[in-house]
């Protein structure tokens, strides 16, 4: 028997079977709420609040009395036994404004390419070109079949003396041909390796020359961005961005690679991201008033799993020792067996991955930040739902992926959140009566704390002098703020009178262990490539912050808890979603994409957990900032003049 289910304040109704589990429910209609653990009832994040009918719902332990009783439940331990209408509560939501959001007037939109500089350069030069060709209509006297007509017209008219193509074309080329009197631009892909020749993609009646645009596409863990290329003026008209629908599967790469094991779990991963996918894309082309149809072809860049997961690809093997992907180089793909809602000509260009966990994300990055080609000795750092570092020069480049976890995106953290509306990003603590003045995302009540404000705060309560190195309180502080919770210790940072949603906003010693394992392995990974290579941090000569998160970042914070290298500031730059940027760049220049995999193959692999010294180097990791304090002059003294 069928039940009716209303989320709010979304508005959306679904009839589902009675017995159905409400998280599955959410998903199915497209509702998001964030499920950090996958459905697997440990990270309490899906909580929802049962305004009207009934739940079978099991209890964990990680809602209190005071919210059982006002009917929060989590979704993924529900299941539907009448009508019901459940509201998703602020901090279970996602919202998608603050995806562009500014800060400082540095905001999570892509960084601007030079585009005139790539023209200087030479290097603006699409692999994906169109040619119009005037052809002379089929006599008795000249009536050759229409696709030897076209090959001679180009060949004659533009130089191109052989083609291939696929079949489909075949199908709609005589109609076209004699739409606008055998005048018809043809659409020509120049990227492919294996072939000499073009590949013939498309054929218009008329001339479209100056209408000839392409799509580039970034999925992330976290967010998926898509980017629209005006190919004839060489221009990037606009992008638009959103969540990775995934994320309600899981929020980092290992939990959905769990997802993809269990009975069509693949296949609704794969759904999920093109369903994200063809919103965006959808939505950026109605703004900018243009037709799907008008799309000549997409490049993408993407980390391994969620390669794997879009093309449908297996990734079991990605997370099983010794970790090897399925393919490093995925072939072009029709755009629309993936399923994205694009005409049959569309194929996707998407960039090579070095291994299971540094991928094609980063390989764009690289290539977009240059400094596969720059002397300067380089640390690149993405640090995002993954962390993956790149170390190197023109000469030669290391790689790997540090198991940093979502703990800089909120996972694991009991009041972390994704950046959005009521997210704490700025925290200082007054040294003498330990009370906060923080800073929400839009100026209103708090529900958790951002990623960004999770370093400010570490960074408060070591100038502050409320924590050890070791990430415990103090206990002799005469302070109500620290107090004795449910997981050890804990600070107050705000009380429940002053929230959204009416609990206290703690940050526990165990949200504390989490981060300081988060940013221990990301500084552990820095020094073991150093040293695999016979360098030391004093060597760098700048450090690339790469990905949405390294916008928000704070430089001096992130130094003060040990998550970036004491180097002069001068040093460090922002590039922004440089994996977006890349994909661009591909799009328009031809030569960059043969430079694309020159890049991969550039890339040396570390296996961190496999090379020695790492584990020595991540213990050591594990203290506020360091147990090494030479590491971190600058802070040492910070922290001296705070104590006076």
């Amino acid at each position: 028997m069928s039940k009716r289910v209303v989320f709010k304040p979304y508005d959306i109704t679904v009839e589902v079977p009675e017995g159905e589990n409400l998280l599955r429910v959410a998903l199915q209609a497209g509702v998001h709420i964030n499920a950090s653990c996958g459905g697997e009832g440990v990270c309490g994040k899906c909580r929802i609040l049962l305004e009207s009918g009934e739940l079978d719902s099991l209890r964990t332990g990680l809602l209190g009395d005071d919210d059982w009783n006002l009917g929060y439940r989590q979704a993924c331990q529900s299941r539907v036994l009448s009508d019901v209408v459940v509201r998703i509560p602020p901090e279970s939501l996602l919202d998608r404004r603050t995806l562009t959001r500014r800060r400082g007037g540095v905001g999570l939109r892509p960084s601007p390419i030079d585009l005139a500089a790539l023209k200087a350069e030479g290097l603006y030069n699409p692999a994906f070109k169109k040619r119009f060709v005037q052809l002379s209509p089929p006599t008795l006297a000249d009536n050759i079949n229409d696709l030897a007509r076209l090959e001679n017209g180009l060949a004659r008219q533009h130089a191109v003396d052989s083609l291939t193509l696929d079949f489909f074309l075949l199908r709609k080329l005589a109609p076209v041909m004699r739409e606008q009197d055998f005048q018809v631009t043809a659409t020509l892909d120049f990227s492919r390796r294996r072939f000499r020749s073009p590949h013939l993609l498309n054929v218009e009646a008329g001339d479209t020359t100056k209408r000839h645009f392409a799509l580039a596409i970034d999925i992330g863990t976290t967010t998926v961005w898509v980017q629209l290329l005006d190919l004839a003026k060489g221009e990037i008209l606009g992008h638009a961005a959103d969540y990775n629908s995934q994320m309600s599967y899981g929020d980092d790469v290992i939990t959905r690679i769990v997802f993809s094991q269990k009975e069509q779990g693949l296949q609704k991963l794969q759904k999920s991201v093109t369903s994200t996918i063809n919103q965006v894309m959808h939505r950026l082309l109605k703004q900018h008033k243009l037709a799907v149809e008008e799309i000549s072809h997409i490049t993408m860049a993407g980390n391994t799993t969620m390669n794997h997961l879009f093309y449908g690809i297996d990734p079991k093997n990605i997370r099983l020792s010794p970790y090897t992907p399925t393919a490093g180089s995925i072939p072009l793909v029709r755009a629309l067996d993936l399923g994205l809602e694009v005409p049959e000509h569309v194929f996707i260009y998407s960039v090579s991955s070095v291994s299971s966990y540094v991928g094609g994300d980063i390989v764009s990055g690289v290539l977009a930040s240059g400094i596969y080609k720059d002397p300067k000795l380089t640390l690149f750092i993405d640090i995002g739902t993954n962390g993956e570092i790149v170390i190197g020069n023109q000469a030669w480049l290391a790689c790997a992926a540090c198991s940093a976890g979502p703990a800089f995106e909120g996972g694991g953290i009991k009041f972390g959140m994704r950046a959005s509306a009521g997210a704490i990003e700025d925290v200082i603590i007054n040294p003498e009566t330990f009370e906060p003045t923080l800073i929400t995302i839009d100026m209103v009540k708090p529900k958790g704390i951002a990623g960004s404000g999770l370093i400010n705060l570490m960074a408060a309560m070591m100038e502050a002098d409320i924590i050890s190195p070791n990430g415990k309180f103090r206990e002799d502080l005469n302070t109500p703020r620290i107090r004795l919770g449910d997981s050890g210790r804990e600070y107050v940072l705000v009380f429940a009178s002053d929230t959204h949603g009416g609990d206290d906003l703690t940050i526990s010693e165990a949200d504390i262990d989490n981060l300081m394992r988060a940013k221990g392995a990301m500084f552990a990974g820095y020094l073991t490539l150093l040293e695999a290579v016979g360098l030391k941090l004093q060597d760098l000569e700048q450090v690339i912050l790469a990905g949405a998160f390294g916008n928000f970042i704070n430089i001096e914070n992130a130094i003060a808890i040990g998550l970036l290298p004491d180097l002069p500031r001068d040093r460090f730059q922002f590039v922004g979603n440089a994996s977006l940027q890349g994909a661009t760049l591909l799009a328009f220049s031809r030569e960059l994409l043969a430079e694309e995999r020159r890049v991969a193959e550039m890339m040396t692999n570390f296996e961190l957990s496999e090379t020695p010294g790492f584990m020595n180097q991540y213990v050591a990791a594990l203290f506020l900032p360091h147990t090494q304090m030479e590491y971190f002059p600058t802070v040492t003294e910070r922290l001296r003049a705070a104590k006076g």
